[in-house]
């Protein structure tokens, strides 16, 4: 199977690089912790904001109590396979989230429900995101990094891209891993969209090339089914016809009765 785990040393969102050194500063400093804090993770409270930093804590899904006044969520450099649905529903304080650098394949329909307004930035860098479902990023207004996955590039996610505010320092990294045209196979999402392709085109001629194919074998059944019904109804009459001519005549058996009486 092919290896489709982002690149060793990936470069991060100058947005996200801030934002990881603030809060390291802030972890340095003397602070109150927060009373209810998920198993392996460590939670601080400043100035009001809670921060929650799970980063490199070998978890494989994301807490389930995290406090919820959380602003910030640090869950980079986990081993996260799935953003379930209402993943963040009761985080109505989430600012930022960052889980770059994990082992994401799949993003529920749902799983930003409940932030799409407050949520500031997104980091879904460096996973093993190869689609996700139109609706999931929908309403939100989070500067978004999604470089450095296997992306397959074809109609959803054209349209998913055209809803979202992508990070520009990264936006050339979101690459065409596999695509639905093998020539746009590694080249940047962003350059081929801006040179006149469009994914829903290929999209709509392959569907309209599936129907064709399939109207053309069914009627195809049609004229053999219709063609065995006549060569088999025309059997059946040759075999009666030759059932017929082999019994004998009325005149035979006339002769043959007054042959009998003859006898008799």
């Amino acid at each position: 199977m092919q290896d489709v785990a982002g690149p060793a040393m990936p470069r991060k969102p100058l947005f996200f690089d801030g934002l990881a050194l603030l809060w390291g500063v802030l972890f340095g400093l003397f602070v109150a912790p927060v009373t209810t804090c998920p198993t392996r993770c460590h939670c601080i409270e400043k100035s009001g904001m809670t921060v929650v930093q799970c980063m490199s804590r070998n978890l494989e899904k994301i807490p389930s109590d995290l406090p919820r006044d959380t602003v910030v969520l640090l869950l980079a450099s986990n081993h996260i396979t799935h953003i379930p649905n209402h993943a963040f529903r009761e985080l109505h304080y989430l600012q930022e989230v960052d889980l770059s650098n994990n082992e994401i394949e799949t993003v529920d329909v749902g799983a930003f429900q409940g932030v799409s307004d407050s949520l500031l930035g997104l980091d879904l860098s460096n996973n093993r995101i190869q689609s996700v479902p139109k609706e999931a990023f929908a309403r939100l207004r989070a500067k978004i990094s999604l470089s450095n996955n296997p992306w397959h590039c074809e109609c959803t996610l054209q349209e998913v891209l055209r809803e979202l505010r992508l990070d520009p320092e990264t936006v050339n990294e979101v690459i065409c891993h596999t695509a639905v045209q093998e020539e746009y196979a590694g080249k940047p999402v962003i350059q081929v969209l801006d040179s006149g392709i469009n994914f829903c085109n290929f999209h709509h001629k392959t569907t309209d090339v599936a129907m064709f194919v399939t109207m053309f074998g069914w009627f195809t059944m049609v004229i053999a089914y219709v063609i065995y019904y006549v060569r088999h109804n025309q059997e059946d009459a040759r075999r009666h016809l030759q059932y017929l001519k082999s019994l004998p005549s009325s005149s035979q058996i006339s002769k043959d009765f007054d042959t009998i009486s003859t006898v008799l």
